[in-house]
């Protein structure tokens, strides 16, 4: 499959991906009174307890603070410079392309719709910039999914590695409706946006079917160091010897 029909999959299977995150967005910008009553209750709950539960509120500010945006695009900048000394050119442009994308694609969202943060009177936490979606949500789902994708080939125990993405994604997210920065909506629109992303970057990348990749990884050849002279394609900058099947 060349690469022209590759693209059209991956932005069909995008669009379909994010049309629950485009009505969470119409619903926010449009101020729709049932999620508006949802968020708050939601909000309000947790904030109740952060606020009975100060050491559990330093637990999740670290967590928080460990797995932030910064921190994990400079996990994925060590993975990529991994990936570069196995040869994995393409591998390595991908993981680059997936979270420069998410990064600022997340950015212009929030300035688009605007959604202020929550408003508490005893905040145990404060945060800038608007709140739709959650930045942490986002690149923490897109990082998560980066490293499962690369990782899977040369991993023993793949389900443990399932299980850390899924763990860190929901943590991190869940992280910042606890410290009341974040509205749900906010954090689960970062998840939808995160997964669709990954889908569509994947699905222009190779052209294996998504219980493949997600079973293999993105490039099962990775376990050999100068697998890169197997691969090929528009991203590889060294010719078409090969391609991933």
């Amino acid at each position: 499959m060349r690469l022209g029909p590759r693209l059209t999959t991956a932005a069909l299977l995008a669009i379909g991906l994010l049309v629950p995150f485009a009505l969470l967005a119409v619903f926010v910008v449009g101020d729709w009174a049932p999620l508006r009553e949802a968020d708050a209750e939601v909000t309000g709950a947790l904030h109740g307890w952060a606020l009975a539960h100060p050491g559990w509120v330093d637990t999740t500010y670290w967590w928080t603070t460990i797995f932030a945006p910064f921190p994990l695009r400079f996990a994925t900048l060590l993975l990529v410079i991994w990936l570069l000394r196995r040869h994995a050119r393409r591998l390595a442009l991908w993981v680059v392309t997936t979270m420069a994308v998410g990064g600022v694609l997340g950015a212009v969202l929030k300035l688009l719709v605007g959604r202020h943060r929550p408003d508490l009177l005893e905040p145990v936490a404060r945060a800038a910039g608007f709140s739709f979606p959650s930045g942490h949500a986002l690149n923490a789902t897109l990082a998560a999914g980066v490293f499962v994708l690369v990782l899977l080939p040369v991993v023993r125990h793949r389900w443990i590695l399932w299980a850390g993405a899924i763990v860190v994604a929901v943590l991190t997210g869940v992280s910042r409706v606890v410290l009341g920065v974040h509205y749900t909506s906010d954090v689960i629109a970062g998840w939808l946006l995160g997964v669709a992303l990954l889908a569509a970057t994947t699905m222009a990348f190779t052209r294996r079917g998504p219980e493949s990749v997600m079973e293999q990884g993105l490039e099962p050849r990775l376990t050999d160091p100068h697998h890169a002279a197997l691969t090929g394609g528009p991203w590889a900058g060294g010719g078409a010897e090969g391609r991933l099947s």
